[in-house]
C-alpha cells in the first residue's frame, strides 16, 4: 500500500514540475519561440571574420599608400626626411619588409593512408591516425630553424616570418605550408 502511494505522490511531483518549466518557458518567451530559427552557423561567422578581415586589410593598404605618398611630398622638401628614408629602405630587406622569391619548399602532411580495404591499421590507437596541433608546431620548428639564413617561413594565411639569425647572406627560401596540414606520427 505504501508503495501505490509513494508511486501516485512521484507522478503527481514530476507533473507539477513539468507544468512549472512549461509555464515558465511560455512567461520567458513571451508567446515567441525561443530557438531562433535563424541561429548562427560556424561557417556564417567565418565568412563574416574574413569579410572584415578583407575590408580592414583594404583600409590598411589605402593608408599604407597615403603614408608613402605623403613621405614622398615630404622628401622633396626636405633632405633630412629624404636621408632618413633612405636609411629606413636600407635596412628594409635585413628587417623583412622586402618581399623575396626564390625556391621554396611545399609540405604536405596528411591522416593516415587506410589500407585496400578501406580499415586504418589494427595497432593504431586514435591519436596515430590524425594529426594534433603540436605536430604541425614541431614541424613548424624544424622548418624555422632548417631554412639557410635570410629566409622565411609562410604558413597559409599569416605573415612572413624571418629567420632570427638572418645574414645578408644571398640566399632565398620559403616554406609554404598547405592550408591542410597533416601528418601521420611515427609509431
Amino acid at each position: 500500500m505504501t508503495r501505490s502511494i509513494f508511486w501516485r505522490i512521484a507522478v503527481l511531483v514530476v507533473c507539477l514540475v513539468a507544468g512549472l518549466l512549461a509555464a515558465t518557458t511560455r512567461q520567458v518567451s513571451h508567446g515567441n519561440e525561443i530557438r531562433a530559427g535563424d541561429s548562427t552557423r560556424l561557417s556564417d561567422l567565418v565568412r563574416n571574420a574574413q569579410s572584415e578581415t578583407d575590408q580592414v586589410a583594404d583600409t590598411r593598404d589605402q593608408l599604407a599608400a597615403q603614408v608613402e605618398s605623403l613621405q614622398q611630398e615630404a622628401a622633396a622638401s626636405d633632405s633630412g626626411v629624404a636621408q632618413a628614408l633612405a636609411d629606413t629602405k636600407a635596412l628594409a630587406t635585413d628587417a623583412g619588409l622586402t618581399p623575396m622569391t626564390g625556391p621554396g619548399v611545399t609540405v604536405t602532411l596528411t591522416d593516415a593512408p587506410r589500407d585496400a580495404d578501406g580499415k586504418y591499421p589494427v595497432d593504431a590507437s586514435p591519436d596515430d591516425l590524425v594529426v594534433h596541433q603540436q605536430d604541425v608546431q614541431s614541424v613548424l620548428n624544424a622548418l624555422w630553424w632548417a631554412v639557410p639564413r635570410r629566409s622565411a617561413c609562410r604558413t597559409s594565411g599569416s605573415s612572413t616570418r624571418r629567420h632570427p639569425a638572418a645574414s645578408a647572406t644571398p640566399c632565398c627560401c620559403t616554406a609554404h605550408l598547405q592550408p591542410a596540414v597533416r601528418h601521420v606520427r611515427d609509431r
